[in-house]
């Protein structure tokens, strides 16, 4: 019962942080990052300002919400991969899979608000700084994940791969973002993770095989 309770404490405070994030975004999109306060994000949202940092520690959390949740994820993969898999095939299988479910993450979804999404994180410096904050963390997880006890080149490699996806994510985006769909750009999106994880499995397979 105890486990229950805090189960539904949890997802309650789950949707709340959603919910929160969403009106912001929603503001944000609608208005632009640099003229909305946290103050009429509270007030959208029907909570007081104090209750909102409960949630979110700043203003670019409210917006990065959905980067967030993907925090970790590439550690996650690799330490997750079955048996006799290398990491980095697992890394790559897992980026095209995110292809073939349009995933945000991998930039080919051409969503309206998706788009609007990541034009207002490219576009806005204060977001863009804060996303390359989270791309620090994914290398320090990734690193460790790679090696146990993370040395100097396990960093090198994270960095290289966590480099890659943003830089695929972001060309698949500036060609949605030009009008291609993304059913028509899929094909280019597959080839082009093919040979970036290529070019990267001839440097890495020799340590992580």
């Amino acid at each position: 019962m105890i486990e229950s309770e805090m189960g539904l404490r949890e997802r309650k405070k789950q949707r709340t942080r959603d919910a929160l994030s969403a009106a912001a975004i929603g503001l944000f999109l609608e208005r632009g990052y640099d003229r909305v306060s946290v103050a009429e994000v509270a007030a959208v949202a029907e909570v007081s300002k104090p209750t909102l940092f409960k949630y979110f520690a700043s203003k670019e959390d409210l917006a990065l919400h959905r980067i967030a949740d993907h925090a970790g994820e590439l550690a996650r993969v690799v330490l997750g991969r079955s048996s006799g898999t290398s990491p980095l095939a697992a890394l790559h299988a897992h980026f095209q899979h995110g292809l073939d479910a349009r995933d945000p993450v991998t930039g080919l979804n051409d969503h309206p608000q998706v788009l609007a999404y990541h034009r207002l994180i490219f576009e806005t410096p204060a977001l863009a700084g804060r996303v390359a904050a989270h791309a620090a963390a994914d290398e320090e997880s990734l690193a460790e994940a790679l090696g146990d006890t993370p040395e100097p080149v396990d960093l090198v490699a994270a960095g290289q791969i966590v480099t890659v996806r943003r830089i695929l994510a972001r060309e698949n985006w500036r060609h949605l973002a030009a009008g291609v769909s993304a059913q028509a750009r899929y094909p280019g999106a597959l080839a082009a993770a093919d040979d970036a994880f290529a070019l990267l499995a001839g440097g890495l397979s020799v340590r992580y095989p």
